[in-house]
């Protein structure tokens, strides 16, 4: 998510992270489990555990986010604060047409790789310029980086299928301090805006940022997020 920037760790912070099951270097789900967020959670503590993290701040984009939050719900007073880039979901079942366009990504990434996810993903796509020439590239850069796109292909059938939470007021129980990141949707909707905005509404105390009119979506900018998030825990208390 920082794309290589060392801000947080100049500013004296550990930063663990890691691919998700089916996600860039990880392997595919183990036999008898999958991709659903009751086995991402489950994964992400195993990751806080043997790190020996004490009560860290959690920082997810998108699908990272959902995790996140899940276990911010599920763990309340294990965190110090969570920050939540990209949320897509409000705790509702998904349309009929997000799970076909994420059938559509999957069956075409099964069948013929980087170029059979990107046919359906350009289709579908509602970016206009001058975001939709940068949105393809980068798209294509970041699915090329997955080792296993069969364990990928598996993991965009099941996970819009699972949810991270039941409904939006779930969110008023995250009781950790909370930044939720948001994009303009001219260039990145398929974070929508409303969506974020509603999560800051609902988690109590939470802040939203959100980059300036014209600009590259926060969530893009590896730097100047990573200085967000630098501010946002010097501002926390870490106890035991």
């Amino acid at each position: 998510m920082f794309h290589g920037s060392k801000a947080l760790p100049r500013r004296g912070f550990r930063v663990v992270s890691y691919d998700a099951r089916g996600h860039g270097e990880s392997g595919p789900a183990p036999e008898g489990s999958g991709y659903g967020y009751p086995d991402l959670v489950a994964d992400l503590g195993r990751v806080l555990e043997a790190e020996d993290a004490g009560r860290p701040v959690l920082v997810g984009h998108s699908m990272g986010c959902h995790t996140a939050a899940a276990y911010a719900l599920d763990h309340p007073d294990a965190l110090a604060g969570v920050v939540l880039i990209g949320p897509v979901t409000l705790g509702l079942p998904p349309s009929e047409d997000a799970i076909e366009h994420w059938d559509r990504l999957s069956a075409g990434l099964d069948a013929a790789g980087v170029e059979g996810f990107m046919e359906p993903y350009e289709a579908d796509l509602r970016v206009e310029d001058p975001w939709r020439e940068r949105v393809l590239s980068i798209t294509r850069e970041r699915i090329a980086l997955h080792k296993d796109p069969k364990a990928l292909a598996a993991a965009l059938r099941e996970l819009p299928r699972s949810l991270p939470f039941d409904g939006i007021a779930e969110l008023e129980s995250v009781r950790c301090p909370a930044l939720v990141v948001a994009s303009r949707d001219d260039a990145d909707p398929g974070h929508p805006y409303d969506v974020a905005a509603a999560w800051a509404e609902a988690i109590p105390g939470a802040a939203l940022s959100v980059e300036k009119e014209g600009e590259s979506p926060l969530a893009w900018q590896g730097g100047t997020l990573s200085r967000e998030v630098a501010g946002f825990c010097e501002n926390l208390s870490f106890g035991p």
